[in-house]
Order: structure tokens, then C-alpha cells, then sequence
């Protein structure tokens, strides 16, 4: 304008809860088509579980280490006419990781099929035939639930009775667990190949068998880390979102979803403020979504009652800890496994106990990335999946018992020394996804991926109970897990309209 004033921002607006990848993702699409975004976050900073953590000079990213479809993200800079690797530095991991049997066996794991035959020649030739089947039928299942399924919107009934088909004929009525034991007879390889539920809050016992797919996903994408942690994709989402003129509020907590004539109209926050909106995009935990922020608006579907009743996700105990020296013979990437499996898995997910035993997870990002620490030092994290907070364990009292117990477990296995060598430390607790990440029950993936949890019988992309209310993240579909959250944001494509649509129509 001539005096130097901006014009009036003409564009519809949509506001998105919660600042991870799925509210990063769904800002950044619906800038894209057209929408003004404002992102409110109630941490001091963007990831959401995707948090980063630095104290000692140690970086920790709090949450997801890898990613395995990169093209997704790919995607969201190329909308914004821009390429990624402009942004992001990504590297492929070979192996994409190490399991630790009890017995002190190794398995790598990687892209390479004829590496990994030879794994398996080496520990149960018997079962090569099987691995070739599982790849076989893991790349099947992969084309149909998650190429064709992950990007679909689930929440019409006919889109699931389509799909019913391709469910019976891939055995997705069957668990994960048990479609592995059809290709192997070792006990180890049928763990090895069971246990990716897990990444996404799943029990290999329970989770539908659809998620054998993983195998192929990682195969065909590779299992990726971005240098600088997954801290750097989260501030290149955020610089995305507002190179299209999004903002970004942290430390704002949202206390309600507003209606006004039968439609979401906003957000009211703590502090007082209202926003208003177009429309709004919970990437909040679903059942906080519907319990405390439309706490007063009567719903049909989900109840308190039907979501107190979910199976949720286990939860997880993550220890953040750095080293005074480096231990080169460790891998980016290790399972360091316990004594037991579907016992360890009963008691995680059905009994909800602490057990004394426990497998572990072992990142150690220095091993290709040496910025994570200071020099000549090595950044950790280790989780250990445990019973959500619909089991009785009091955290407050045993917490730095059980960081003691993974110490001393990481000492007998890959860590010798350990304890002499650390020089910084915390943990994460179920309380924290509960307290800090406002999760129902503590559940580190929201709902756990059961058949009878999965597509249609998910809560819905697009709201059952409020007009103009949409859903993203780890508790709607496809599911958690970077490609999944990641997903749910591209299904916006198909039910939001584009803004221009709005505009036109006032």
C-alpha cells in the first residue's frame, strides 16, 4: 500500500493445538491451501514429545529418534518451495540397529536383504526360507495399509467396509506376534521381528498384524538421523510455518475449545486470552482433547465413559544420561533385550506391574553425531517400556530404583564402567507424559494400535463431535510414530477445504 501500511490478512483462520509433529505438519499443510495458522504450544518450546532437552553441555532429544519415511517430510518443503536438504541433514544408518539377545547373541539388523540372510544363516539357517516369505508378505501388507490406508480419512463407515477385504485376505484380524510365528521357529527371530510394535505404543501380543509392514518401511526408506537430533526437524517445521506466515505462542495452554452455532469457533487459554478461529486442530492428546477441552459440550461418541474404557499404550521410563569418555564399540542404535519376552510384555500391558527383568532401547547419538556432547564425551538416552498409570506403581518412590536397576543391567551388558563415567543425568517418568504432556494415563502413543483401536474405529481425523473440530497426532488415525502423526496431518487435504473456499463463500 501506498503509505507503507500492511493490508488486512483476508485469509480464513485455523488454530492448531499442540506443537508437535502432527500440529507442525497440519500448520504447515493448511498454510499451504491457503489458511492464516496460529500454533499455541503449552511448553516454553515446539516438539511436543519431539522436546529437546540441553544441560551440561549434552543435548537429549526427549522422544522419537528416527525417521523412516523421509519423503513425508520431504513433502511438507517441497510445498513450500523449498528442498529439505537445504535444511536438514539426514543419514542413513547401516545398521539401522543392533539386538542384544539375553544370551549376549547379536543381530544386526539393515537395507542390506543378503546382510540380514546371513544374520540369519548364522543364527537359525532353518528359518531363511520364513525371512523371505516375511519380507515377501511385510512389503504386501505395506502397500495396502499404509501406501494406500495411512493417508485416508476413516471417518466415513464406507471407507472401513472397502477395506474389509484387504483386512481379511492380509490376516489383519490376527496379531503381530502371531503372524511372525508362521515364518519363523526360532525364538529370537521371532522376537526380532515382532518386537516394532512396541515403536508405536503396541504389544506385539495384541497389535493387528497390519503393522508387519514396518519391516518393508524400513527397507524401503531406510531408517534415517538428522543431524543435530530430531530437535533441527522441528525447528526446520517451524521455520516452514512461518516462512508462510504462521506464528507460533509457547507457554500458552489451551483450557477450552469454543463453540459458537454449533461449530468450533476457537480456543480460550489460561491466561485468559480467546483466540478465534475458522476452524481448530487438536494435535493434543485425544482424550484430553475431548475430556478437558470440550469438557462441557455433550458428546455422543466419545464419552468419558468410552475413553476411561480404551486400551491405552504402555507408558516409558527414559533415562538421559552423558559420559565423560566415549564408548566407540557401541552402535547408534542397540536393543539390549531381557530374559523374558511375552511374560515382560504380559506384565507391561495386561497386569500392569513393574518387573524386575526389562529390555531396553540404547540411543547414543554420538556415535554419528559428536555435536550431541561436549568433546571427547557421549550423549544417551535409554527407554524402557513400562506399565501405564492404570497400574498402581508409585514413580515418586521408584524412579531412582529403577534408573539404578537399568545402570546396573547397561554395566553387565554394553557399558562397562558406566558409573565412574557419568557426569550428567535425568529421567522421564509416566507421570511426566501424564503432568507434563497431559496423557491419558501416561500413555507415551495414546491409544494402543488393537484392530478394534485402528482405522474407523479410531476417533476420527474429522471431529464426530463438533463441526469444524479436526483431529491430528498420535490418538487419531493412522496412528503414532513420526510417518503415522505425520500422515494425519496430510489427510487435511481431503476433509478441510481449501481457503480460498472459505473466502469466496463470504
Amino acid at each position: 500500500m501506498m503509505d507503507g501500511t500492511m493490508a488486512p490478512d483476508g485469509r480464513p483462520h485455523a488454530v492448531v493445538i499442540g506443537a508437535g509433529f502432527g500440529g507442525l505438519a497440519a500448520a504447515i499443510r493448511l498454510g499451504a491451501r491457503g489458511w492464516r495458522v496460529t500454533v499455541v504450544e503449552k511448553l516454553d518450546a515446539p516438539g511436543g514429545r519431539a522436546y529437546v532437552f540441553r544441560q551440561d553441555g549434552f543435548t537429549f532429544d526427549a522422544g522419537p529418534t528416527i525417521i523412516t519415511a523421509p519423503y513425508l517430510l520431504e513433502e511438507l518443503w517441497t510445498l513450500c518451495g523449498r528442498r529439505m536438504a537445504d535444511d536438514l541433514d539426514l543419514r542413513a544408518m547401516n545398521p539401522f540397529y543392533r539386538i542384544r539377545f539375553d544370551d549376549g547373541t547379536v543381530l544386526s539388523c539393515s537395507a542390506d536383504l543378503e546382510a540380514t540372510r546371513a544374520e540369519i544363516a548364522r543364527i537359525a539357517p532353518e528359518d531363511l526360507g520364513g525371512f523371505d516369505r516375511f519380507i515377501a508378505d511385510s512389503e504386501r501388507i505395506f502397500r495396502v495399509a499404509f501406501a494406500e490406508l495411512a493417508d485416508q480419512p476413516f471417518h466415513r463407515i464406507a471407507t472401513l467396509l472397502r477395506a474389509v477385504p484387504d483386512m481379511i485376505r492380509l490376516q489383519g484380524y490376527r496379531t503381530v506376534f502371531g503372524k511372525v510365528g508362521d515364518y519363523f521357529t526360532n525364538p529370537k527371530l521371532r522376537i526380532a521381528f515382532s518386537f516394532h510394535p512396541l515403536l508405536i505404543g503396541g504389544n506385539p501380543l495384541d497389535t493387528t498384524a497390519y503393522y508387519c509392514l514396518i519391516a518393508h518401511l524400513e527397507r524401503l526408506h531406510g531408517v534415517h538421523y538428522a543431524m543435530g537430533g530430531m530437535g533441527a526437524v522441528v525447528d526446520g517445521l517451524v521455520g516452514l510455518m512461518r516462512q508462510q506466515g504462521g506464528r507460533l505462542r509457547c507457554k500458552a495452554e489451551v483450557t477450552r475449545i469454543t463453540e459458537t452455532g454449533g461449530r468450533a469457533s476457537g480456543i480460550d487459554l489460561a491466561d485468559g486470552t480467546h483466540i478465534a478461529a475458522d476452524i481448530v486442530v487438536s494435535n493434543a492428546d485425544v482424550g484430553w482433547t475431548y475430556t478437558k477441552l470440550l469438557g462441557r459440550h455433550p458428546r455422543k461418541r466419545w464419552t468419558d465413559a468410552k475413553l476411561a474404557r480404551a486400551h491405552y499404550s504402555m507408558s516409558l521410563f527414559v533415562w538421559y544420561f552423558g559420559t565423560s569418555r566415549r564408548y566407540e564399540d557401541v552402535d547408534h542404535h542397540t536393543m539390549v533385550l531381557g530374559p523374558r519376552y511375552e511374560e515382560l510384555l504380559r506384565d507391561i500391558f495386561v497386569r500392569k506391574v513393574l518387573a524386575k527383568d526389562m529390555s531396553l532401547y540404547l540411543h547414543r547419538p554420538t556415535a554419528t553425531d559428536p555435536s550431541m556432547a561436549p568433546p571427547g564425551c557421549d550423549s544417551f538416552y535409554v527407554l524402557s517400556p513400562v506399565p501405564n498409570l492404570a497400574g498402581a506403581t508409585d514413580w515418586a518412590a521408584q524412579a531412582e530404583p529403577y534408573r539404578a536397576a537399568i545402570q546396573q543391567r547397561l554395566e553387565a551388558t554394553v557399558l562397562p564402567g558406566l558409573g565412574e563415567a557419568i557426569v550428567t543425568s535425568r529421567i522421564l517418568t509416566p507421570l511426566d507424559f501424564r503432568d507434563r504432556l497431559l496423557s491419558m494415563q501416561g500413555a507415551a502413543f495414546s491409544f494402543e494400535p488393537r484392530l478394534f483401536q485402528s482405522a474407523w474405529f479410531r476417533p476420527h481425523n474429522v471431529s464426530e463431535e463438533l463441526p469444524g473440530l479436526y483431529l491430528v497426532g498420535a490418538g487419531t488415525h493412522p496412528g503414532a510414530g513420526v510417518p503415522g502423526v505425520v500422515s494425519s496431518a496430510r489427510i487435511l487435504d481431503q476433509v478441510v477445504p481449501h481457503g480460498s473456499t472459505l473466502v469466496a463463500g463470504r
